[in-house]
C-alpha cells in the first residue's frame, strides 16, 4: 500500500469513529446500555466508573482487526485510525474535559472551549433522555445546544 491509503484510511476511521460514537452513544449508552453509562453522569468514587467497560468492549473487535490486518494490510490501517480516535478521546474526554487522573486545566478560548460547554451540556441533563451533544470530538454551538436544551427539559 502507498502511504496516502494508509493515511487515507487512518483519517476516514477518525472521522468515522465520530459517527459511530456519536450513534452509539446516542442510541447505545443513552438507551438499552444505560446500566453501564448511567456511572458516568454520576459522581464517580475512585479512577474507574463502569461507564469505562464500553472501551473494552469497543477495543475487542479492534484487537482482532490488527490481527487480521496481518493478513489484509488494509485492515490494519483502519484499526490503527480506530485505535487513533480511542487515543485521542481519552485524551480529550476522560483528561481534558472530565478531569480524570488528576489533569486540571481549563480551556479559556476556542475550540477546547466550545467542546467543554458542549460537553457539560450534555451533562446538564439528569437521566438517560432528553440530552443533547452526544459526540465526542465534534462541538455544535454552546448557544444552539442551550436553546435545544431549554425546548427539550421545558420551563
Amino acid at each position: 500500500m502507498h502511504w496516502s491509503e494508509k493515511l487515507a484510511l487512518v483519517v476516514g476511521m477518525i472521522v468515522f469513529m465520530e459517527g459511530f460514537a456519536w450513534a452509539a452513544h446516542k442510541y447505545v449508552m443513552h438507551g438499552w446500555g444505560w446500566g453501564w453509562h448511567r456511572s458516568h453522569h454520576e459522581p464517580r468514587s475512585g479512577a474507574f466508573e463502569k461507564n469505562d467497560l464500553y472501551a473494552l468492549t469497543f477495543a475487542m473487535p479492534v484487537m482482532a482487526m490488527f490481527v487480521a490486518g496481518l493478513r489484509w494490510e488494509p485492515l490494519w490501517w483502519c484499526a490503527l485510525g480506530i485505535t487513533v480516535y480511542g487515543g485521542i478521546y481519552a485524551f480529550v474526554h476522560d483528561i481534558m474535559v472530565h478531569q480524570r487522573f488528576g489533569m486540571r486545566w481549563v480551556p479559556r478560548r476556542g475550540y477546547s472551549k466550545r467542546l467543554l460547554q458542549a460537553h457539560r451540556l450534555h451533562h446538564a441533563v439528569k437521566g438517560k433522555e432528553r440530552g443533547v451533544s452526544f459526540g465526542f470530538l465534534f462541538a455544535p454551538d454552546p448557544a444552539k445546544l442551550k436553546r435545544r436544551l431549554a425546548e427539550r427539559v421545558g420551563p
